[in-house]
This record gives structure tokens, C-alpha cells and sequence, in this order.
């Protein structure tokens, strides 16, 4: 293509290229990939294309070191989402992706269309989604803002999930100081599929046509992508405009339209207009069929007067498709969606050029070869730093409480471990008449609808442990679904992860990233819990303080038979209560430490995975064959909190007796050693289960028994299970009520 000259074309000045966030280098790339200088159209769409937020350039060396196969993953990461089989020709596929930067600068809207966002990259694939999660960072409650996002972001998760009709079914909510200038908002969307109608991207057929679906274009989230892939400043506030307003009724027809569609055979390709929205999902489909697009841009529907290409093709309005069709079905097509009262726009054709080719108003405004475009994106290998190992805290070194009871109420009711009913009661987790484990476990439950089947999910990381040592850290995120997926009694399947980390051309946060991906690695292959989508975060810093490192991963896993699931809280007085896994009083990096303490610091708990995975298919063994009651994993607050929870769960007391040895009972009490459960049954089984545990070389003890109602740790504290609940679910509501 000959330069040509267009309205509102400017001068591609070394300052223009600069503003759209590339570097000199790939200012270089770019015009050898075009062999020539680009109009402003191009150079928007390898802004976006070669953004962090697209591209992966920072990151893409070390993503490709996961584990991503097994004999259950049908597609792994490449795909919109992650797809596993569940058997019976039925297809479980999930993802999770980050809306951080647009949540911290409107909080209702950026949380709201992350949970559109994250729908359509799973129906997109023919999946009917049937589950939504999230992880949610908020900044210190002492911070100004902190009350207003953690308001906008619960309202719009809940407004948007609760209107489209799938049920938000969990997720974890935490607070720290990091976060005070950037939050982080995850969302997870799990979805089901038949394993013969899952649909991709990859165009395909010379002549067949384009079509744009859903909603009309406009100016909203132009540069969204591009917002993602660079740090905050002073000026963060001016950047209203690159937040997308999503419309969860127009999402909820398009899913029906869109699963109609798709009960055709119609379809050839199919892709949601995510990040970078027109580009991204044309240049998506072109590059991974290997063919070209030619778009004629007069032909989208826009609902701003006067836009031009530059914006149609960076707008990330919401609820849009792009789908491929058979040619002599688009009359067919185009009835469903006029039945859904959706747009439907014939925009192009696929060519056999190879290139994405743009016309507006009889010119031609970009020709772009898309394969280059996408397949030579930049790659870094940017410098890094290991982080240095802190020092393990000596238990006895850190002075006990006066008041290990007092302690404990404090501790479950402080803002990360208080209870987050304020935050779910605000989502409709019933939706589908299918969640058959309510928030407030270790995970949820969803049965895979008209059978016995059910998917667990669970969302979690442990930022603390991440910025103390990311290697640990990371393998203490996965290993931690992993039992949660357990506790429940599933058989964790796969994960998909979302990373979120500062700035990676700082060496020492690279570092962190570089720890946290070999931990990542480590832990999904020896537990067999492959990577199968993701996201990565990066540039989530102000002024150039960084987030604590945050690889938050969303964990899957399959209940053959749901009637054998399990909850944390014990059923009938006299069940016995039994501490599972090897107890050190690591107290490090722990909750005690930091809220009875006042101190972040020393090392996190180690993460041994092959005790890990012992010790949890040993209790997912013991839950199948129905010798468990309840099962809790420990986690945060160590033993402690985990047996508070499980009396809070179930208004029975416990009666408990702790050989502590020569472990301070406040580092027994409130370590936070790993691969722990505490599990009830009845008296009849317990014996059989301490039996088993002998055999397969995992450490038991009796503690006590169910009963009462009082918490009762014998020679230590006895406290009420009214007082802990009235601990447990007061901060909350108490801080969101209080004026600012």
C-alpha cells in the first residue's frame, strides 16, 4: 500500500509513537513488518497489539516454561479459555483475567465489565457459563479510598453478574498497604460445553464473510489495553475515558444469541472483542487461520457520530462479537440475532493476502501482514534479581500473648480473615438453582447441570508469602487451591492463573515474577494441575511502588458423585476432630504475626508438594469413601482459625486437647505450616481412618470432639461460638457503615 493520505491523519512523529507506548526498537520492527512509515490506524493497532497487556512481550519467555498438557486438557493456553474433559462428552472451560487499572480509576464500571469480559471469552467457545469468581486486593481500610472501591467494585460485580443470570458462586477479598494506589480486581468465569461444539478462533475459507454482532461501537475504552500496560501517575483520574460501560442485559441476549448460533453449523470462527476490541479479535482470527480480512469500516455499527478508523478499531465497547460464517447462511443468522434484538453487520471478507486490510469512505487506512503482526510481536527477557530469602523466625523468639483467646478473636476478626457475608450477600450465588456449596467454604460448588457431577472451584494467593519469597509463594498459591479442591472432595483438574506484578522493567520485580513462575511450575507438575489459561498484570505500581506480587491462580476440579461432597462444618455432637499433616508452629509471614505483632517479616512457610499431594489424596480418598463429616484445609490464621470456622460454620462448640510439644501453643496454634486439613466423622470411622492414614504414611492425631457450644482448647482459652461469630462478622459491615 502506497502512504495515503486521509483526514485527521497526522505526522508519525518519534513524540506520537511514544504516546502509544513503544519503544524506539519496535517503532524499527514496525516499519520493516509494514516497509514503510504507518498511518495513524496502524500505528494504534501495534500500540495495542504490542502492548503488555496483549502481547505478553515481558513475560511470554517465562509463560512458556508452565505445564500445560494432560490427558484431560483439550485446549490449553492459545484459546479465548481453558478447556478440560469431565467426561460424558462434556467439556469444562474456564479462565481468569485481570480489569485492575480501570477498577481503581471507576471502580463500578471497571469491575463490571471485567466480569463481561471474562463471560465472553468462555461462551465464545460455546460454553454456557454457569459460574463466576473472583480475587479482589484493596489498599490498607485506613486509606482514603479504600471504603469507596471496595463499595464500586462489590456493586459492579454483583450488578453485572447478578443481571446477565450467572451466579457469582465465590472468591477472596484481602487488604494491604501495596494496593493503596492500585487494586487489583480478578475475574474467573467457569462454563460448560459439549466436547463436539466447542468453537475457536482460527478463521478459515477464502471469501467467506465477516460479521460483527452485539453492540454498536463507540468511544469507550479507547487505549484500554494500552492504560493496562503502563503504571499509574498523578493523572490516573484523567483516564475515565479508557474505561469500557458494559450493559449486562445486552450480555445476557448475546450469550443466547451467540449459544442459538452456535447450535448451527454455520459457524467457522467465532471471537470475542476483548482487549483492543476490532483489532485484537480480526487480527486474532486472520493470524491464527493464516489468511487476511479486508473490513470495510463504514459498515460497523457505531453509535457515535463522526468516529473515525483509528477509534472503531481501538474502542473496547462492550458485548461485541466477531464471527466467521458459511456464506449461504448469513440470512439465517442475521434473524437470530434480529430475534435477540442484537446488531448484526456483514463488515468484511476473509482474502488469501494475509493482511489485515482496512477501507473507510473509499480509502484505504491500514494494510497490516497479520501473521508478523502477531507472531513477531517483541519478546524481552528483561534483567532480573533473585529476591533474597528472609530469615526463618524462631517461634520461641516471638513472645506469646497474654491472652491466646483474646488473640484469637482479634485475629478472625481482622479485615483479611473477618467474614466477607457483606461482600456475597450482594451477589446472587443461587442463580441456575445449581451451586451446591454456598460461599463461605473452602470452595464452590457447582453441579454440572441434569447430572450427579460437580465442579469445584477456588481462587487463591497469598501475596504476603509471594513478596517474602516469591518461589515459595507461588507454589503455596497452587498448593493451596489445591486443597481446597480437596477439602471439598474433588479431584483438582487444571488452573488458570492471573498474574500481577509491578513494573517487570525493574529488575527486582522481574525477579519476583521469574521466583513466583518457577514456583508456579514446580507445584503444577508434581500435583498434575496443569496450566490451561491465564493472564499477566503487569505495571500494577504508582509512582513507582509496586503491588505485592500476586499470582492469583483459580483452581477446577471434578466430583464424580456430588453427593459425597463435603462441607467445613461438622454435623452432630461426638464426631471426632482430626489434625491431619505435620505441625512446626512456622509463625513467619504470618497472620499473627501481623496483626497481634504488628510485623510483616521472616520467611513464609515452606511448601513440600509431594507432602502436599500425599496428604490430600489421602483426604480426598477418605472423603470419597465416606468416612469424613467435614473437612477444612489450614491455611491463614493456622489451626487455630481453621477449627473457629468450622464451629462458626456449624453453631457447635469443640472440644479440643493439643500435645504442643516443645512448640510455643501460640506458634502451634497460629502457625501456618502447609499440606494441613482438619477433617470430622463419627467415632465408628475414626479409628478406620487413622488406620488408613498409618498405611499410606500420613501423620494423624485425634485433637477432640464436636460438641457444646464453646471453642474449648484445653489449659489455653475457652470462648463462645457466639462471641467468635459476633468477632467473625462485625468488621465488615461496622467499616463500610462508618462515615470516611
Amino acid at each position: 500500500m502506497t502512504e495515503t493520505k486521509w483526514n485527521n491523519n497526522p505526522e508519525i512523529t518519534d513524540d506520537l509513537v511514544k504516546e502509544h507506548g513503544l519503544s524506539a526498537d519496535e517503532r524499527e520492527l514496525m516499519n520493516k513488518i509494514l516497509g514503510r512509515t504507518p498511518t495513524l490506524t496502524e500505528l494504534g493497532i501495534f500500540s495495542v497489539m504490542w502492548s503488555e497487556h496483549c502481547s505478553y512481550k515481558s513475560s511470554k519467555k517465562h509463560l512458556k516454561t508452565l505445564p500445560t498438557k494432560a490427558p484431560w486438557v483439550i485446549h490449553g493456553p492459545g484459546e479465548n479459555a481453558g478447556v478440560i474433559d469431565i467426561g460424558d462428552n462434556q467439556a469444562a472451560i474456564f479462565k481468569m483475567e485481570s480489569h485492575n487499572h480501570p477498577s481503581y480509576i471507576e471502580p463500578y464500571q471497571g469491575a463490571a465489565t471485567g466480569v463481561g469480559g471474562i463471560l465472553r471469552d468462555v461462551f465464545t467457545m460455546g460454553a454456557r457459563p454457569i459460574a463466576n469468581m473472583n480475587a479482589l486486593r484493596f489498599g490498607s481500610p485506613d486509606h482514603k479510598k479504600t471504603r469507596h472501591l471496595l463499595s464500586g467494585v462489590v456493586e459492579g460485580i454483583g450488578g453485572y453478574g447478578n443481571c446477565v443470570g450467572v451466579p457469582t458462586v465465590g472468591g477472596e477479598t484481602n487488604f494491604h498497604p501495596s494496593y493503596d494506589g492500585n487494586i487489583l480486581v480478578n475475574a474467573m468465569a467457569v462454563g460448560l460445553a459439549d466436547q463436539d461444539k466447542i468453537f475457536l478462533s482460527a478463521a478459515a475459507g477464502v471469501g467467506n464473510p465477516v460479521i460483527y454482532v452485539g453492540s454498536k461501537t463507540g468511544r469507550d475504552g479507547i487505549h484500554g489495553a494500552t492504560m493496562a500496560s503502563a503504571e499509574f501517575t498523578e493523572d490516573s483520574e484523567e483516564k475515565r475515558p479508557t474505561v469500557q460501560v458494559g450493559d449486562p442485559f445486552t450480555e445476557k441476549l448475546l450469550i443466547e444469541a451467540c449459544i442459538e448460533l452456535m447450535s448451527t453449523d454455520m459457524v467457522v470462527a467465532i471471537q470475542d472483542m476483548g482487549a483492543a476490541g476490532l483489532t485484537s479479535s480480526s487480527v486474532e482470527m486472520a493470524s491464527g487461520g493464516g489468511v487476511g480480512f479486508t473490513l470495510n469500516l463504514d459498515m460497523v455499527p457505531q453509535r457515535e457520530e463522526h468516529m473515525t478508523p483509528y477509534e472503531m478499531m481501538l474502542s473496547e465497547s462492550q458485548e461485541r462479537m466477531l464471527v466467521v460464517l458459511k456464506p449461504d447462511r448469513v440470512k439465517e443468522a442475521e434473524a437470530i440475532f434480529h430475534k435477540w434484538d442484537l446488531d448484526f453487520a456483514v463488515i468484511g471478507q476473509i482474502t488469501d493476502s494475509g493482511n489485515l486490510t482496512l477501507k473507510w469512505q473509499g480509502d484505504v487506512v491500514a494494510d497490516i501482514p497479520t501473521q508478523p503482526l502477531a507472531d513477531n510481536s517483541p519478546e524481552y527477557d528483561r534483567p532480573w534479581v533473585k529476591t533474597d530469602a528472609p530469615d526463618v523466625i524462631n517461634a520461641k523468639n516471638v513472645a506469646a500473648p497474654n491472652d491466646i483467646g483474646a488473640a484469637l478473636l482479634k485475629i478472625v476478626g481482622s479485615p483479611n480473615l473477618c467474614s466477607r457475608e457483606w461482600i456475597w450477600q450482594q451477589y446472587d450465588h443461587q442463580v441456575m438453582a445449581d451451586t451446591i456449596q454456598l460461599p463461605g467454604g473452602d470452595a464452590a460448588v457447582v453441579r454440572v447441570h441434569n447430572t450427579n457431577k460437580a465442579l469445584a472451584i477456588s481462587t487463591d494467593c497469598t501475596p504476603r508469602y509471594c513478596y517474602a519469597d516469591p518461589f515459595e509463594g507461588g507454589k503455596q498459591a497452587v498448593a493451596e487451591t489445591w486443597r481446597n479442591v480437596t477439602a471439598v472432595g474433588a479431584q483438582p483438574m487444571a488452573i488458570t492463573d492471573c498474574l500481577n506484578f509491578g513494573n517487570p522493567e525493574r529488575p527486582d520485580i522481574m525477579g519476583q515474577f521469574v521466583g513466583a513462575i518457577d514456583g508456579l511450575r514446580e507445584a503444577c507438575t508434581v500435583l498434575d494441575y496443569p496450566v490451561i489459561s491465564g493472564n499477566v498484570s503487569l505495571y500494577n505500581e504508582t509512582n513507582g511502588t509496586g503491588i505485592h506480587p500476586t499470582p492469583a491462580i483459580g483452581g477446577v476440579g471434578l466430583l464424580q458423585d456430588s453427593s459425597k461432597m463435603v462441607t467445613i462444618a461438622p454435623k452432630n455432637d461426638g464426631e471426632e476432630i482430626i489434625l491431619i499433616g505435620e505441625t512446626n508452629g512456622h509463625i513467619g509471614c504470618s497472620e499473627y504475626l501481623s496483626v497481634i505483632e504488628g510485623r510483616e517479616e521472616g520467611a513464609p512457610p515452606p511448601v513440600d508438594l509431594h507432602l502436599e499431594k500425599k496428604n490430600g489424596d489421602f483426604v480426598r480418598a477418605q472423603i470419597q469413601n465416606g468416612n469424613v463429616k467435614a473437612c477444612h484445609d489450614i491455611s491463614d490464621g493456622g489451626l487455630f482459625i481453621a477449627l473457629a470456622e468450622m464451629t462458626m460454620a456449624s453453631g457447635k462448640g469443640m472440644d479440643i486437647s493439643l500435645n504442643t510439644g516443645d512448640i510455643p501453643m501460640h506458634a502451634y496454634g497460629f502457625g501456618e505450616d502447609q499440606a494441613r486439613y482438619v477433617i470430622s466423622t463419627s467415632c465408628e470411622n475414626a479409628a478406620a481412618i487413622m488406620e488408613n492414614a498409618q498405611k499410606a504414611g500420613v501423620r494423624t492425631e485425634k485433637i477432640g470432639t464436636v460438641g457444646g457450644k464453646t471453642l474449648d482448647v484445653k489449659d489455653t482459652f475457652t470462648i463462645s461460638v457466639d462471641e467468635l461469630l459476633d468477632a467473625h462478622a462485625s468488621w465488615m459491615p461496622n467499616y463500610m457503615s462508618s462515615e470516611v
